[in-house]
């Protein structure tokens, strides 16, 4: 799956899935492309979950001196 979007930036899919869900909402769609889309924007919603999971845990190993602290809401 990320090798579908390797070359896309967090902030880039995060567009994309936006515009994918615009698209989705419109109505204007037949069935088979609104399955298509909804499988694209499946794949976009994993690889942006993924790239901040990522950060996430940058954030945590980064926090203090080699302690990995959780960060809370």
């Amino acid at each position: 799956m990320s090798n579908d979007f390797a070359n896309l930036t967090f902030e880039q899919a995060l567009r994309a899935l936006e515009e994918t869900a615009v698209k989705l909402e419109s109505n204007d769609l037949s069935l088979e492309e609104s399955l298509t889309l909804y499988e694209q924007g499946q794949k976009l919603a994993a690889f942006c979950t993924q790239q901040l999971d990522h950060a996430t845990l940058r954030v945590e190993q980064l926090t203090t001196d080699g302690e990995i602290v959780e960060i809370r809401d």
